[in-house]
């Protein structure tokens, strides 16, 4: 596979993720998760992009009692990936 190929099937794969993120079924999710998708999944390497598409595999009931923090998320390897979108949620004042 060439440079322009790998290209092409990362901006494939970026843009279904994007599209998944931002219909998640539950409104809050949508905009936690695809706010992140729209602005910073561009510049994820392939292996963030593969914690980010295991982060969005989990229930959205989970996902909001650990971004509320509810309860605290599970210590397992997508770890970094969950503080990675809540630290972007956090970078917004969600006030009005």
């Amino acid at each position: 596979m060439n440079d322009t190929e790998i290209d092409i099937e990362k901006h494939n794969r970026i843009k279904r993720l994007k599209y998944r993120a931002n219909h998640r079924g539950i409104k809050e999710m949508d905009i936690v998760i695809g706010r992140f998708a729209n602005e910073m999944l561009d510049e994820l390497t392939a292996d963030n992009l593969d914690l980010f598409e295991k982060l969005m595999a989990e229930h959205d009931r989970d996902l909001i009692i650990w971004f509320t923090g509810e309860q605290e998320f599970p210590d397992d390897d997508t770890r970094p990936m969950f503080q990675m979108v809540c630290d972007h949620m956090n970078s917004y004042d969600f006030n009005l």
